[in-house]
């Protein structure tokens, strides 16, 4: 793993978010996080050469899934999710909304704010653009406020079009002095620390290559000041950020890399890594499984005339109930 040196230099303790255990009457406990330590666990984490391992949450209810999900790997150890991330796309489907930025921050950070509420886990934040540095300013300070790691901004502008259309559609990239302009403004807003933004980088899902890639990480990095990039790509075959990752470590080795196989999904956590990439986030899987799962249960509803068919495929309403409950009064 690859020694993050100048994450390292002010933090020291633990890899993981410090919990602070809080006491109601009756003698009820409930696991709780203060929003700096919950803000500071993204860089312990990274200090300590943790592989990250994020998934997407769009409700508190997807982050009581999150916060429960884990599984025994075939080499015996236990898997589970290091932190959330708050997707644009996944906050404008539960809305109904296309994600062309229709959604608000207002309307994002209450989501933010349902999800913090019953999960400890630290959150990233995927950011779009950022829209305009003086209003990427404002948002970097209140997800610092909330509790927020980071933010991921992306390196386009006009009309949002979704990076999985790649070269389908229009993908306009913004200028790099700008983009490092805007970047500088959230790094200068910021009040903590610990508190990273990452810029993303759509010149692969662009189609202008690997070279241009190169050109926008350094600069955003090095002049913006970036705290780390994500990689995109929309291709099936994972050689494409196999070959970016390696080709950008030989020249950093240090700084922090975000990668999100939606499309080449067959690559494998343990090749990632190997690579020299950081953080592996799920960007959308949990809000892409239960659409399925609910049009199948409608559907059966309607064609038996009754629920009794979907029983054994559903949530007892009694463990639903126990389940809110016992993450509102206890863990």
């Amino acid at each position: 793993m690859h020694a993050l040196s100048y994450v390292a230099r002010s933090l020291g303790g633990s890899a993981v978010p410090c919990r602070q255990q809080l006491r109601f009457a009756g003698g009820a406990v409930a696991s709780g996080i203060r929003p700096g330590d919950r803000l500071a666990g993204m860089r312990k984490m990274l200090a300590a050469g943790k592989f990250i391992r994020v998934v997407e949450v769009h409700s508190g209810f997807s982050a009581i899934v999150a916060d429960r999900a884990r599984a025994v790997r075939p080499d015996g150890t236990e898997a589970t999710f290091d932190m959330v991330w708050s997707s644009s796309l996944t906050s404008s489907s539960i809305k109904g909304k296309p994600d062309i930025e229709t959604v608000d921050t207002t309307e994002r950070c209450q989501i933010v704010e349902d999800v913090l509420e019953v999960c400890d886990k630290p959150m990233i934040y995927d950011g779009d653009t950022g829209g305009e540095k003086e209003i990427f300013h404002f948002t970097v300070r209140r997800l610092e406020r909330l509790g927020v790691s980071a933010i991921v901004i992306e390196d386009k502008r006009g009309l949002k079009q979704n990076s999985l259309f790649g070269t389908e559609r229009a993908q306009q990239l913004e200028d790099i002095d700008v983009f490092c302009d805007k970047i500088r403004a959230g790094k200068k807003a910021q009040v903590t620390e610990e508190f990273m933004i990452f810029a993303r980088l759509e010149a692969l899902i662009a189609g202008l290559g690997e070279d241009e890639a190169m050109k926008r990480a350094h600069a955003y990095v090095r002049k913006g000041g970036a705290d780390g990039i994500m990689i995109h790509s929309k291709e099936k075959d994972p050689s494409q950020i196999f070959s970016f990752i390696e080709r950008y470590r030989k020249e950093e080795p240090n700084v922090p890399i975000v990668v999100v196989p939606t499309t080449y999904n067959s690559a494998t956590e343990a090749e990632l890594e190997k690579v020299g990439a950081n953080i592996c986030i799920y960007a959308n899987q949990l809000i892409r499984a239960s659409y399925l799962a609910m049009l199948d249960t409608a559907n059966q509803i309607l064609k038996a005339g009754r629920s009794k068919e979907v029983d054994g495929q559903i949530l007892p309403t009694k463990e639903m109930i126990t389940l809110i409950d016992d993450n509102s009064s206890s863990k």
